[in-house]
Order: structure tokens, then sequence, then C-alpha cells
């Protein structure tokens, strides 16, 4: 009898030990995971357009051989200014890269917020990525907000 409680008081550590990882597994925030967060850092007004500073850290885990954003530009009052298109990639593995993109015919004090539509492309050395959009953090350091 006394073998056999020996065993189970055995068993319980393990189970215990187990919920006390799978907690810890699953209370882990997505912030703390490897991530891939583009950031709108500064606005600068050139001619015919307004050139968007964007700052690409890649600690995804997975290098990018196209990843193409669906950007949507709003003025201060909420309506649609502008959409275009930008490729952020190449994007290796562990690298942070400054990309600059020119939003023609739009000038920076006309921004209100900068939305992350959708990811038109979305690839690496594997293929196709599948759920680019949720594998993205968003971020600004500029009074115009970036944001999916």
């Amino acid at each position: 009898m006394y073998g056999t409680l020996k065993l189970s008081l055995a068993s319980m550590r393990h189970h215990v030990c187990f919920c006390c990882l799978f907690l810890f597994v699953c209370s882990t925030p997505v912030s703390a995971q490897q991530n891939l967060t583009i950031e709108l850092n500064k606005l600068e007004s050139v001619e015919n357009a307004c050139r968007a500073y964007m700052i690409f850290e890649n600690n995804s885990g997975t290098s990018y051989d196209s990843l193409k954003l669906d950007l949507v530009m709003f003025d201060a009052d909420g309506l649609i200014n502008k959409r275009i298109a930008v490729e952020g990639a190449p994007l290796p593995v562990g690298k942070t890269s400054v990309k600059l993109f020119d939003i023609q015919d739009v000038s920076c004090e006309q921004l209100g917020r900068i939305l992350l539509n959708d990811v038109l492309s979305c690839s690496g050395p594997a293929g196709e990525y599948s759920d680019c959009l949720a594998r993205i953090e968003t971020t600004s350091r500029n009074l115009v907000s970036f944001f999916k």
C-alpha cells in the first residue's frame, strides 16, 4: 500500500508540473513572443508628397522576401485621403531596417492616422506565409497614429 501511495504522489507531482508549465505558456503575452514590428517613426514634407520613415524590426525568426502592405491614410476628420501599396522587404531575421515611402499628392499636415489595412504579399525562402497581418505589431512615434 505504501509503494502505491508513493507512486501516486510522484504521478501527482508530474501532473502539477505539467499544469504549471501549461499555464505559464498560455499566459505569455503575444508581445513577449517573437514578432515583426513596424513603427511609423517620422513624417517629412517633400515636394508634392509626404515622406514616411518606417522602421521594420524583424524578431520573428522568419526572413521575408516579400512583405507588401496595403496602407490607408485618413485625414484629421477620419475621412480616407489616400490608399497605397508599399513593399517592406527584404527583411532578414534579426535585422532592423528603415524604409522610406513617399505618399504622393498628400501633405503631411493632411494626415490624421494610417491604417495597415492588409498584407497583400507575404513570402520568404519557404514560400508564401499565412496570417501575416496577425504577425505584425504596429507602433508610432508620431502624432499620426499607425494601427491595424
